[in-house]
């Protein structure tokens, strides 16, 4: 094992996987899962939220492949700061499994509209480009887990 190689723990399975230095910022998929492993883990970054706008909501959402949470929020609304730190944990949990995006209601009325957001936060779960489940206000940490378990 070459001194720039890192140990990266697969976030579905626990495997850990061995990722060459040559291979960083690569994508990679855990060896006995084929789980993806994201970039933010190689790095030791936290991993974020998503930043979906009206331009790239078709691609980062409706074409994803696996489910995404969409949170619907406006930098001006207190129940929304309150969720953010919640999203960040939930992102880093659910890392190669769920993605989590947010979408600023202020910037981007037409998907804002689309969906009918008349409340903030709002949290709109798609699995396969298709809407599965929606959820207004600020919820627990764990209610919002069990709300994302029930969309995997």
């Amino acid at each position: 094992m070459n001194q720039e190689d890192v140990i990266v723990q697969c976030p579905r399975c626990g495997a850990k996987n061995r990722i060459p230095a040559e291979k960083k910022g690569r994508n990679a998929r855990c060896g006995k899962c084929h789980t993806p492993l994201v970039v933010g883990s190689f790095t030791g970054a936290p991993v974020r939220p998503v930043k979906v706008t009206d331009a790239s909501f078709q691609q980062e959402v409706l074409g994803s492949t696996g489910p995404v949470l969409v949170d619907f929020w406006a930098p001006w609304c207190g129940a929304c700061r309150m969720v953010t730190p919640v999203l960040d944990q939930l992102a880093q949990e659910f890392t190669g499994r769920v993605k989590i995006a947010k979408l600023n209601v202020d910037e981007n009325p037409i998907t804002s509209s689309r969906y009918g957001i008349r409340s903030i936060p709002s949290l709109l779960f798609f699995k396969n480009g298709s809407l599965v489940n929606t959820v207004t206000g600020a919820l627990p940490k764990e209610e919002l887990k069990r709300q994302v378990q029930a969309v995997l």
